[in-house]
């Protein structure tokens, strides 16, 4: 087992924005990038913690995007918002259109947000969950570069295109389904190329459309849609939310959020809000506590994101993180991107 470093919450949240500042990040903008590094690290979804926070720092360093980015919200209605992103991070520009989301929906019982000319944002459920915190039920759908190949195809034609849903629970964390249109997300096969390690089957399929184990031939691949033709078609939904409504990129048109390459992406995000209460009157949480205990009868069942709430208890008090990758991050907050100096 290598080496691990046990850090807390605030000590992620603290390197990561120095690793971000000094790759070209402003300070406002490296602060809510880093928040979701901490929590994606607090919550056991490491693969979007530390270890991918250099790709955000070089990408800063490169201008893939701009971390002085000052986002721009709009209210087109009552009930529909836009933010433009300005080719800078997801998480400001949503940081910054969802208190109006929240006020809207809660006035109106539903209002949505579209963010434009945007970059990656990460695990959706996070940002779903502080809706849900707040009392409303949140959709989210954001588009990515490609690396799916539509059913029956072989070349990356839309991105792991992720959906995200989070309802309030009374006197409970808020219920969270974060999942990818893909069988795995794309830093998943990233990360076992990066080890050397094998893929498991139905993952990918090679440049030539034959399933592989390889990481590195699925690199040069597709990712495998969840469910086959039935994720082909929800990668198509979010496309049209997430890129068609908010005037970004469709997944084909995105450069790669993996290298330096072909400028900003300009990939979108789209969050709907709803107010359970106005809907469903004030019963609603009692009636969805009654229809998850009945779906949990067979003491297996496991909910979507029990996971996630487990890891989050387990780390209160230390979240251990190997060695190797808290020094590279260190190196970073140190010296800044090595892209940088080319």
């Amino acid at each position: 087992m290598s080496e691990q470093r046990v850090l807390t919450y605030d000590e992620i949240a603290s390197l990561a924005a120095k690793a971000l500042t000094a790759s070209n990040v402003s300070a406002e903008n490296a602060g809510a990038v880093a928040k979701s590094i901490a929590a994606a690290e607090r919550d056991g979804q490491a693969i979007v913690g530390l270890s991918y926070l250099p790709t955000y720092c070089d990408h800063a360093a490169c201008g893939k995007v701009d971390g002085h980015a000052r986002p721009h919200l709009e209210a087109l209605s009552g009930v529909v918002l836009r933010v433009d992103a300005g080719t800078g991070f997801a998480h400001p520009a949503i940081g910054l259109g969802v208190p109006a989301l929240a006020q809207a929906a809660r006035q109106s019982g539903i209002a949505a947000l579209s963010v434009g000319n945007s970059y990656a944002c990460g695990s959706l459920g996070y940002f779903v969950e502080e809706l849900a915190e707040q009392g409303l039920i949140a959709l989210m759908a954001a588009n990515a570069s490609p690396s799916i190949a539509p059913f029956g195809g072989k070349t990356p034609f839309f991105g792991t295109n992720p959906l995200a849903f989070a309802v309030p629970r009374e006197g409970r964390e808020p219920l969270v389904i974060d999942q990818s249109s893909s069988v795995v997300a794309k830093v998943a096969v990233i990360d076992a190329y990066n080890r050397g390690v094998a893929l498991p089957d139905g993952w990918a399929i090679d440049a030539d459309g034959v399933p592989t184990n390889d990481a590195a031939a699925a690199m040069q691949g597709s990712l495998l849609s969840i469910g086959g033709y039935k994720g082909f078609g929800l990668a198509l939904m979010v496309d049209i939310l997430a890129a068609g409504l908010t005037r970004s990129h469709w997944s084909y048109e995105a450069s790669s959020f993996g290298d330096c390459e072909g400028g900003p992406p300009r990939t979108g995000q789209m969050i709907i809000a709803l107010d359970p209460k106005r809907f469903a009157g004030p019963d609603f949480a009692a009636r969805l506590e009654a229809m998850l205990d009945a779906a949990q009868e067979t003491p297996a069942v496991r909910l979507p994101g029990d996971r996630r709430l487990h890891a989050r208890k387990k780390h209160q008090e230390g979240i251990p993180v190997p060695a190797a990758v808290v020094e590279t991050v260190e190196r970073y907050a140190r010296e800044g991107s090595p892209m940088l100096a080319m």
